[in-house]
């Protein structure tokens, strides 16, 4: 009989999709990730700029589960790039390692979008990461911040506050 590595013990990447994408109660949203060999620095674990891109990825099909589709918000001309970010990293990840991503917006002050974060084990026991990240829009041929929110996006974003 073979012996069990850790790479035999982790989920199999359709599993990790089919869990994908699902709003969960306190308003989170939960993105299942691994960290590939291309997520870590030299000593294996989850390289830091890493968690910011998989932060971005659970925001963008947090949006898209409410229906704001960002490259359709992009081509209409208005862009939401981050201006503030704190993170805290509590626990490296390992190459080879699942985490959940959950993300939720935090309030709508304005045009400051805030968003709240934490990378936890899928067993919820260990947190890897906690942040919060701030966006405004941004009139992509002006350069300029919006002074209020296309009414689509802003419709769509009152669901998601807290």
């Amino acid at each position: 009989m073979a012996e069990t590595t850790k790479l035999d013990a982790q989920p199999a990447a359709t599993a990790i999709e089919q869990r994908a994408y699902q709003a969960v109660n306190e308003n989170w949203f939960e993105y299942p990730i691994t960290v590939f060999p291309q997520d870590t620095d030299y000593s294996g674990n989850a390289w830091h700029g890493s968690y910011i891109a998989w932060l971005e990825q659970a925001r963008v099909q947090c949006l898209r589960s409410i229906g704001v589709d960002f490259a359709e918000l992009v081509a209409a001309g208005c862009d939401l790039p981050v201006v503030e970010i704190s993170l805290r990293y509590h626990r490296a990840l390992g190459m080879g390692e699942t985490a959940i991503v959950k993300a939720r917006m935090h309030n709508l002050d304005g045009v400051r979008i805030k968003w709240d974060y934490e990378v936890q084990s899928p067993d919820r026991a260990t947190t890897y990461l906690t942040g919060i990240v701030t966006l405004v829009p941004v009139d992509r041929e002006k350069g300029k911040i919006l002074r209020q929110l296309p009414a689509t996006v802003k419709n769509a974003l009152v669901r998601l506050a807290l």
